[in-house]
């Protein structure tokens, strides 16, 4: 990807992020982070991370965005009125924020894949498939892709998913279940209360 490029969506990532934190309507929220993972989703196909960021686009800014703006117009949220902010506040979210960016720092430079440059990192396609067939989660499919010195990153990832992550994604699939039967009954309730 050009350098232009990249700037070009990092910024578009990081701005819309910052008008998700700044806006004080709930709707222009939404929408500036569905855009925000439009620049992700960019960023990641750059990195050819194809399937990622295609992931990114269907899953984040298509059906959680979309889940979210439904949420949101049926609570029937209110442009949140004008306040002003304290010292405190200030200095507390300043506070906050730079702890926070020592931190990743800190944990950034610790990493031993840090210190490597993406062209000098190996895929070690041997080891993974070797790992692969002794743990008994061998395809045919991945050992033939492995062995054609091929990564075959969207089926080790959906075979890691839905083998070892498989309860935690239905956790979060109730979860989302659970907030969306929530928000429709306190709307509802509401609703009634309301001459």
């Amino acid at each position: 990807m050009p350098p232009l490029l990249f700037y070009l969506f990092a910024a578009l990532s990081l701005g819309f992020g910052l008008m998700v934190v700044l806006s004080r309507n709930p709707v222009t929220s939404a929408l500036s982070l569905a855009m925000s993972f439009v620049g992700l989703a960019a960023l990641f196909i750059s990195l050819d991370a194809y399937f990622i960021g295609t992931i990114q686009i269907l899953v984040y800014a298509g059906a959680v965005m979309v889940l979210f703006l439904f949420i949101i117009m049926l609570l029937d949220i209110k442009e949140e009125a004008e306040k002003r902010s304290s010292l405190g506040a200030i200095v507390g979210a300043i506070l906050v924020a730079s702890v926070l960016s020592v931190q990743i720092a800190t944990v950034c430079s610790s990493l031993s894949h840090s210190k490597q440059s993406v062209a000098d990192s190996a895929l070690k396609l041997q080891e993974a498939g070797a790992e692969m067939t002794a743990s008994g989660k061998s395809l045919a499919t991945i050992t033939k892709d492995l062995a054609a010195g091929e990564l075959p990153d969207t089926k080790l990832m959906g075979l890691t998913l839905f083998s070892q992550y498989a309860f935690h994604l239905q956790v979060i699939g109730l979860l989302l279940l659970v907030g969306t039967v929530g928000v429709v009954v306190l709307s509802k309730r509401e609703k009634e209360v309301a001459p």
